[in-house]
């Protein structure tokens, strides 16, 4: 098992570190037919086909939605210079528009946005890029144009507020992620890669001077410690932030943590710390529902190495595991959960399927034993390898995206999807 999923992690520095993303070397896993039952009146719509163009390709994070439903993303590759897109899709009427907000030029700007964006305090986009700045990846922030544009393309306007510098000062690769803001304004993300012992980092920016200052609120160690921080953080009422390794903790497989803000610094608690049973490789983000418990996913692990959805709730002074729905058919949800008001959980499978091409799932009465229900099975020509979080709307619409697949470019440069209920 190992062996196995070590690999799938090195996905994504094969495909970008080489340059070779249609190429992409893809873990391949033993054919198994889904057997959750699929649901009825579901309709899935493809909002858009990647050209690789202008539009980009490879879209790896899911979408944020904004008012009046605007859906906001991030292409890894793609766009003039081929270094990435961000873009929003409006719907007009019965149709969807496709716009592209900016495109990476892959060098003091930035480059490759494996992360989503998200919409800030002041109504502009904040997210991260791999690679760019000083060649370690920055934090950015686009806002629309001053005055009202006429053009067809209307672009926004790009701020770089940090660009990494790497080992041993500062982070180095920020993964597929969504940034986060306190009250105050202060933006807290994680790089994969970096810092004093090059396993990862937690870090904030400050608003200074016009600008931004970081400060490393933790510098992982490999295990016991943690490595590797892929998703973002989650940030409760406390000040207190939360986040996941994708490897290291006691038991080697990914942990769950948080930091609390003690004299001056900050203190990190391990909240769970995975063995592989209990699942592993925990990649995506988390979310917190109101009363407080966290949600989240494991890549693996579980009696069936395919992955686990799991709940942290919290007891006395500190947090109590257990696993929501252990997948027993491929699945390895790369990506976090979504949560509808009924406590109904949404996600997606990177493999498996009716088709072996990845699979959007629904749990269903989980306050007792969840239901799993299959809600699409990709087939490749409407999308393949969904990897990033699906995002909600208000009326309950489910919205997300594949990496590859769809009928744009020679191997599928990804797709938006829609499922209505």
């Amino acid at each position: 098992m190992a062996g196995e999923d070590q690999s799938a992690a090195s996905i994504f520095d094969i495909k970008w570190r080489a340059g070779t993303v249609a190429l992409a070397v893809v873990v391949m896993f033993a054919a198994t037919i889904i057997a959750a039952p699929v649901a009825q009146a579901q309709t899935f719509t493809v909002l858009h086909y990647f050209s690789g163009g202008g539009d980009g390709a490879y879209p790896y994070a899911g979408l944020t939605v904004g008012p009046s439903g605007v859906l906001y993303g991030t292409a890894l590759e793609g766009g003039n210079y081929n270094a990435g897109t961000v873009f929003k899709l409006s719907q007009v009427n019965s149709s969807w528009v496709f716009s592209p907000l900016y495109e990476f030029t892959g060098g003091g700007d930035g480059g490759t946005p494996a992360g989503g964006v998200v919409i800030g305090p002041n109504g502009a986009l904040y997210g991260t890029t791999v690679h760019g700045g000083d060649n370690y990846g920055t934090v950015f922030e686009l806002r629309p144009p001053a005055t009202s544009c006429r053009a067809i393309l209307c672009y926004w306007n790009e701020t770089v507020l940090h660009a990494f510098t790497g080992q041993p000062a500062d982070g180095d690769f920020p993964e597929v992620e969504n940034l986060a803001f306190d009250s105050s304004g202060n933006i807290y993300g994680t790089t994969e890669k970096g810092g004093l012992h090059g396993a990862g980092i937690t870090f904030e920016l400050t608003p200074s001077d016009g600008g931004y200052t970081e400060s490393i609120l933790h510098n992982f160690g490999g295990a016991p410690d943690g490595e590797g921080p892929e998703g973002g953080v989650l940030l409760d009422t406390a000040g207190n932030v939360y986040g996941t390794t994708s490897l290291g903790g006691i038991g080697g497989y990914g942990m769950v943590y948080q930091l609390m803000p003690s004299s001056g610094g900050w203190l990190k608690n391990v909240l769970v710390t995975f063995y592989g049973t209990d699942g592993a490789y925990p990649y995506g983000n988390l979310i917190m529902d109101g009363s407080g418990n966290f949600y989240g996913s494991t890549y693996s692990g579980g009696q069936s190495e395919d992955g686990v959805v799991y709940k942290l709730a919290p007891s006395d002074g500190g947090f109590t595991y257990s696993a929501l729905y252990t997948f027993s058919s491929q699945c390895e949800p790369f990506g976090g959960v979504a949560m509808d008001a009924a406590g109904h959980f949404f996600g997606v499978c990177y493999g498996g399927g009716a088709h072996q091409d990845g699979w959007i799932f629904e749990l269903t009465n989980c306050s007792e034993t969840c239901t799993l229900v299959d809600l699409h099975d990709f087939s490749g020509s409407d999308g393949f390898e969904p990897y990033g979080s699906p995002a909600l709307d208000a009326n309950g619409n489910l919205y997300g995206t594949t990496v590859f697949g769809g009928t744009g470019c020679d191997s599928g440069c990804g797709v938006v999807w829609e499922i209505t209920p």
